[in-house]
């Protein structure tokens, strides 16, 4: 059965990245693999970790920089690696999903509904400047959407309401027009609280399937 209203007509989609597109940029699991990658030791990792909250919220809604936030979290003590050599590190754990729902988006960017203007493509997702930046250029996909309402660029994260009201607003279109694509129950339902239509991402072939009866894809 579909989770889509009988009357919805979509013309705004809208992806996160993290979980969806990419191996999520900053989460607990990459913090981890370049603690490992420097050697950190447990005490230091759980020093780095008690830090990383509050400085995180602050980074991924632009309100501090990169180095700022290395500052507060990493190089507090002294350290045998550079700001530097530990950002690139940062970069080069951002990888491909195994199942990215990548594709699909290609897929949407050259169609004909895309094509013609009568969809539009959009990203909606947490991350600091730096790093949504960097995977927009190394992956390609900022060249496959119009939009980008990154918290780093509204200054607001999910799953706040106020995001997903912002968006709104700067789209300019009914709520039930826009279709939002993330792996977090919290998100999606914050997105549905909003009045969006949302599908939890759970591999690309459910996805496609959902696409596809919704005749979309």
């Amino acid at each position: 059965m579909s989770d889509f209203p009988a009357d919805s007509s979509v013309t705004v989609i809208l992806f996160d990245v993290g979980g969806v597109l990419l191996t999520n940029g900053w989460d607990h699991r990459e913090r981890a693999a370049v603690y490992a990658h420097f050697g950190l030791t447990a005490e230091e990792q759980s020093a780095i970790e008690a830090r990383h909250p509050e400085p995180n919220d602050a980074w991924e809604r632009d309100a501090i920089s990169t180095s700022q936030y290395l500052d507060q979290v990493v190089f507090f003590a002294a350290r045998s690696f550079t700001r530097d050599q530990f950002y690139a590190q940062m970069q080069a754990v951002s990888r491909p999903l195994q199942d990215s729902a990548q594709r699909t988006l290609e897929a949407l960017a050259a169609s004909k509904q895309v094509m013609t203007g009568r969809v539009v493509l959009g990203l909606l997702n947490n991350e600091s400047r730096d790093l949504h930046e960097h995977r927009m250029a190394a992956y390609g996909i900022g060249a496959l959407v119009r939009l980008q309402f990154s918290s780093c660029y509204l200054g607001l994260r999910k799953p706040d309401r106020a995001i997903y009201r912002r968006a709104l607003d700067i789209l300019g279109v009914s709520a039930r027009s826009v279709l939002f694509i993330d792996d977090r129950e919290e998100n999606v339902g914050a997105a549905r609280e909003a009045g969006m239509q949302a599908i939890r991402f759970a591999g690309e072939a459910n996805l496609q399937a959902a696409l596809t009866e919704q005749g979309i894809l």
